[in-house]
């Protein structure tokens, strides 16, 4: 498997900041700290979160390990930053995918196509967001688990709305959301660039895979 390319910064800041901005807007402090945040993905990406020093991250921003410190109290503070502005995000792509669709089954194609080509296209950070969850403290893991609690509802609102236009059969509401849900986040633990489904084709896929999967039968 190819080593991991170093994650650009627009790609970072299109994953974890509305509409591609600044988190936490300008200024000398922010832009310091979105540097950090930068290194820290980077640095996650390419050696996983327990074998990422704090001086690793400091480097890679251009630091002191004093220097991060002013910003983040520690490595895992980084971790939690990057996942809940991730998950955050996420949600509000698939409420955003979500809005004006004409009918339920137009929604569940668009979000769950949207949430699957974004962790395409954003892979690398996307295992850093959910497959690096367990080394999160149990406070900061009860913050992220409420975002990932509104992603869930997003979806099964439109199952619920789906079953009862008569569009969907879904049996178990709560479970089948997590399920259309898991099938897209599993993208970003397969994906690499250059293979032959583009994060278009795959989203494309996905979205038609999730209507098939709940359309009622006739």
């Amino acid at each position: 498997m190819p080593s991991p390319s170093p994650l650009t910064e627009s790609a970072v800041l299109a994953a974890i900041a509305p509409e591609g901005g600044r988190p936490g807007g300008g200024g000398d402090a922010s832009d310091t700290a979105v540097r950090i945040m930068l290194a820290a993905a980077d640095a996650f990406a390419a050696n996983g979160f327990p074998a990422t020093t704090t001086r690793d991250i400091a480097s890679r921003a251009g630091l002191s390990p004093a220097g991060v410190y002013v910003h983040f109290a520690s490595k895992e503070v980084l971790l939690f930053e990057l996942s809940r502005r991730g998950h955050a995000r996420a949600r509000d792509l698939l409420v955003e995918a979500a809005r004006d669709t004409p009918d339920a089954t137009t929604a569940l194609r668009a979000i769950v196509g949207g949430f699957s080509r974004w962790h395409a296209e954003h892979h690398q950070l996307g295992r850093i967001v959910q497959f690096e969850f367990r080394h999160l403290s149990p406070e900061h893991q009860a913050q992220v688990l409420d975002l990932r609690k509104e992603i869930d509802q997003v979806v099964a609102a439109v199952l619920r709305d789906g079953v009862a236009a008569g569009e969907f059969e879904v049996d178990d509401v709560r479970t089948t959301a997590l399920a259309l849900l898991s099938m897209a986040i599993d993208v970003a633990r397969w994906y690499v660039p250059g293979a032959r489904r583009t994060p278009e084709d795959i989203g494309a896929a996905y979205g038609d895979l999730a209507v098939r999967l709940v359309r009622r039968t006739r």
